[in-house]
This record gives structure tokens, sequence and C-alpha cells, in this order.
């Protein structure tokens, strides 16, 4: 993807779950839709809150050791997130990896996640 195309769908901190009480209230709210190494939860924001969907990601030690390795995850859900933002309504998102992806397929990983915020954006409506 080019310059241009990156500028056209940015991924600022107000997309972004940034404290700890955001992240309780989206587990709180349990829904959840499951691929096979991921786990997305999800909890509709009100009317009134800012438009558009935020994401948090937990990406846990026990399943990724390296550091390099929980970064490429994370990014790589960031990532889809960012291209596929303007499908979702106002939602909080977070991500979780729930299995430990053997290999650690870039391509796999990036078309799940894709899977699943699919998912998710057609039981929007």
């Amino acid at each position: 993807m080019d310059a241009r195309a990156r500028a056209r769908a940015p991924f600022p901190k107000y997309y972004r779950l940034l404290r700890t009480d955001e992240y309780s209230s989206v587990f709180a709210f349990r829904r959840t839709l499951r691929s096979g190494h991921f786990l997305l939860h999800y909890r509709p924001r009100a009317a009134e809150e800012a438009q558009g969907a935020r994401l948090g990601l937990v990406v846990a030690k026990r399943y990724l050791r390296r550091a390099v390795d929980r970064n490429l995850v994370r990014r790589l859900a960031r990532e889809q997130f960012r291209l596929m933002r303007s499908q979702f309504r106002s939602a909080d998102l977070v991500v979780r990896l729930a299995a430990r992806p053997e290999p650690l397929d870039r391509r796999m990983l990036a078309s799940e996640l894709r899977a699943v915020f699919g998912k998710f954006a057609a039981r929007q409506g």
C-alpha cells in the first residue's frame, strides 16, 4: 500500500482502547466471535459517544514468548482493523490471541483476522 492510501485510513489514538476500564467494559459485555487463533470481544457503543469503532489488543506472553512475535500479531491486527474500520458501526473491539499459532505465518494470521473482522461486520447488519 502506498503512502497516500495509508493517509486515507490512519490509526490515530481515538480509535484505540487505552484505559483498563475500557477493556473491562468490553470483557464484561461477554459477546465474542471466535476464529482459529483469535477471540474478538465486542461491545456496541451508545450513539452519543464518539462515532466509529475502537480497537484494543491482548497478546499474551504464554502463547508467543518473543516480543517480536507478539508485536507482529499486534501490527497485523491493527492493519486489518484500520483497513476494515469503515465497515464497522460504533463499537469497542478487543482482539485476543487465544491459541499458539504454529508456525507463525503472516498471511494466515492476516487472513484469519480479516475473516473474524468480516464476521463482526456481517453481524452488525
